[in-house]
């Protein structure tokens, strides 16, 4: 996968004191992925998947990267963008 292939095409940052400080949407090889997360966890802050909630009320991801590495290189991105 080349560096240039994720980027983000979206971020709405979110006012206040709530652990969900931003959602973002990024392009990964032309296609646009909705509705991950900036949040603010017990060990500072995360990127969260999309998700959606089931019929038993618990919420699943709808996004799953395949690699560790592809984790890596999206919650980097996100995040620096995030703190600009």
């Amino acid at each position: 996968m080349e560096d240039n292939a994720i980027q983000i095409s979206r971020i709405y940052k979110i006012d206040g004191e709530s652990k969900l400080k931003a959602f973002v949407d990024i392009s990964l090889n032309g296609i646009i992925i909705k509705g991950l997360r900036v949040v603010g966890g017990t060990n500072g802050l995360f990127v969260g998947m999309p998700r959606h909630q089931g019929k038993d009320g618990r919420w699943y991801n709808t996004i799953y990267p395949a690699t560790k590495e592809i984790q890596k290189q999206i919650s980097d991105l996100v995040l620096a963008a995030y703190e600009e």
